[in-house]
């Protein structure tokens, strides 16, 4: 089994999580303005916001793992786009809606054009292009052993 289906953030305000990730183009059918957990249906994957508190309880409910402030924990989340307007657009949204850009998009040694932002909770994500780029029917990034 290789494969990754959902990635859960953990977040301290689900209202104002779940308000930023609608406003810079994440789906959900959730209506809700205070749920106790969210589904954004992506491209090959399900980003899931749960209560940060109860997602250490999940974990370990005797002894949760402690909770970081903002910070840097060595995991970054990625949304790759095919043109660098799409990367443009995408830091504009979320710079609109109160993230914060920590990297503007440039061109890379690789190739490529990215940048880095943080989310209102702490997470960063980078929005990337590479011209070499390709995707499959949904949407997902193939990686083939020649661009490694």
């Amino acid at each position: 089994m290789n494969r990754i289906n959902l990635i859960c953030l953990g977040v301290r305000d689900m209202k104002a999580a779940l308000d930023f990730y609608k406003r810079i183009g994440f789906q959900t059918f959730e209506k809700t303005e205070q749920p106790a957990i969210v589904f954004f249906n992506n491209q090959g994957s399900k980003l899931e916001l749960f209560p940060i508190e109860e997602l250490a309880k999940d974990i370990n409910e005797a002894a949760p793992p402690m909770i970081q402030e903002r910070g840097f924990n060595g995991i970054t989340l990625a949304c790759n786009v095919k043109s660098e307007n799409e990367v443009d657009d995408m830091m504009a949204r979320v710079k609109k809606n109160g993230g914060e850009i920590v990297k503007d998009p440039v061109r890379t040694s690789w190739g490529g054009y990215s940048g880095y932002f943080q989310d209102i909770e702490g997470y960063y994500w980078e929005v990337a292009y590479g011209p070499s780029w390709k995707f499959d029917e949904n949407e997902m990034l193939i990686i083939e052993e020649t661009q490694i």
